[in-house]
């Protein structure tokens, strides 16, 4: 069975304990990943370290080179990665390269560093003097990534961070890590020196000696809110800047006015994409007013129209969740909307698929007449459950939507321009789609939510991953004639 090393300092590192990585589409073992913990991080601290005082020298010319490189390699080996990424994650494999597309945009953006990197010069502040300021990189720095996306996410994170002149260490989940060993191969390829890219795995032995480790200047993380603050708090706790992306509750808001099939077959497709598992899925659809009964009508057509099977079967459209608990969670949550009055109208349990009956499959669950205080409504069920609140108006959906703990993501489905821009203006979410159910920012704008969704105040990739990857310095300079006597003051220094 093949083992996952560690890649510290340019080369695989093995280690002791492993633990499985299953195909979710089988239910089988496929391979086995070594566990890190302080050992294995300090390691890899090291050689990040060593690798700093080169590469944080190294010209902006050169690292962008780097990244061309390297965004030329994720062209030529999107099919292969897609792949890696389907077996370990189940989703299908047109939905694996999409990812792996929306990751290499922000290696695109960073090709273009020179320009957001300029600072600024002020001539003759006062007589004489002038003052000019730049960015530089901070470190060692460290991203923590989720299971759902194991390409995009570390891409919004590792590019910035390096393109900037800092050295960065990966811990992947591990559940589906070879897309992190992957990554760093084609790194290496890219002409990338050796330690500036690393990857150890483990559980929270390794997450808690990242969060710790005195040679670590900042910590990106994306994953559920208990463990966005968890990070937030030791880490701050030990000095280092943070980057704490939680979860989400994202609601989609249908009007009368809007066109009905248009709007569910776009919210069908962010409910079930990925199998829900991912923090900007559509999870609730609010429908207001008269278009409730006709927008469930065509959403449970929708639904019972997505093909569920082998992300790498062609024709699917869904694939299995990642885990046997993830798949027992999400339909025991279906049972217990229907015990709490919800109605069940298509239920995607108990889903067997030939040929993969011990997969980790669900079908796609509707949920009507789901209320605010049902479970279905308050948790993230991160899986292939659309639950259906119904309101009277548009005021009360931004009631709806301001009051709930989460605000990363949402959306309007209308035909008025008056009513998207009152939504878009009065609603307390980090990302807005007007007709657009997945509002997910190119690389050159960042992402980031609201509330319980962002921890702290930095979002992820665009100009403020630039500013999270690096400091300011100002410089005020005097360059006096050798025969010119400049008096000094003992009073506090002024323009005049």
């Amino acid at each position: 069975m093949n083992t996952i090393p560690h890649w510290i300092n340019g080369s695989p590192l093995p280690g002791c304990s492993a633990a499985p990585v299953f195909n979710p589409a089988t239910g089988a073992e496929q391979a086995r990943v070594v566990l890190g913990g302080a050992a294995e991080v300090d390691a890899a601290v090291q050689a990040a370290t060593a690798a700093f005082e080169t590469w944080s020298e190294s010209s902006l010319t050169q690292r962008v080179q780097v990244m061309f490189a390297f965004r030329q390699l994720l062209v030529a080996h999107e099919e292969e990665l897609g792949r890696i990424i389907s077996a370990e994650h189940g989703k299908t494999v047109d939905d694996a390269r999409g990812e792996i597309t929306r990751g290499r945009e922000v290696v695109e953006y960073v090709c273009g560093l020179g320009d957001v990197l300029k600072g600024s010069f002020s001539d003759q502040v006062s007589r004489g003097i002038d003052v000019h300021n730049f960015r530089q990189p901070l470190g060692v720095v460290a991203g923590i990534t989720p299971f759902n996306f194991p390409a995009m996410v570390p891409l919004w994170m590792h590019p910035v961070a390096i393109a900037t002149g800092n050295t960065f260490i990966l811990k992947p989940s591990e559940r589906d890590p070879s897309a992190a060993n992957f990554v760093a191969e084609l790194y290496k390829k890219a002409g990338l020196p050796d330690g500036v890219f690393n990857v150890v795995h483990g559980g929270k032995d390794a997450v808690d000696a990242l969060l710790t480790h005195p040679g670590i200047e900042a910590v990106s993380f994306v994953g559920s809110t208990p463990i966005a603050k968890y990070v937030h708090e030791q880490a701050t706790s030990h000095g280092k800047r943070v980057q704490a992306l939680g979860g989400a509750k994202n609601h989609a808001v249908v009007l009368p006015d809007a066109d009905l099939e248009f709007a569910a077959d776009h919210i069908t497709a962010g409910a079930y994409g990925s199998a829900g598992e991912r923090c900007m899925a559509v999870s609730v659809a609010v429908a207001v007013g008269d278009a409730a009964d006709a927008l469930v009508a065509v959403l449970e057509r929708k639904a019972n129209e997505v093909q569920v099977g082998p992300g790498d079967a062609p024709g699917t459209d869904m694939g299995p969740l990642v885990t046997k608990a993830a798949q027992e969670r999400v339909e025991n949550a279906v049972g217990t909307a229907a015990a709490q009055g919800a109605t069940v109208v298509v239920d995607g349990r108990g889903l067997k698929i030939d040929g993969h009956e011990e997969g980790f499959f669900t079908g796609p669950s509707l949920l009507d007449h789901v209320t605010t205080e049902m479970a279905a409504y308050q948790e993230e069920l991160f899986g292939p459950v659309l639950a259906v609140v119904r309101v009277d108006t548009l005021d009360q959906a931004i009631d709806v939507i301001n009051a709930n703990p989460y605000g990363n993501g949402t959306a309007l489905f209308t035909a008025s321009g008056e009513a998207a821009r009152r939504f878009q203006r009065r609603i307390k979410v980090g990302m807005i789609g007007i007709n657009v159910p997945v509002p997910v920012p190119m690389s050159y704008y960042s992402f980031g939510g609201w509330k319980d969704s962002l921890i702290g105040d930095s979002p992820i990739h665009g100009p403020e991953g630039v500013r999270f990857y690096t400091r300011p310095k100002v410089v005020t300079t005097r360059w006096p004639q050798s025969a010119q006597q400049v008096t000094a003051g003992f009073t506090f220094p002024t323009s005049n």
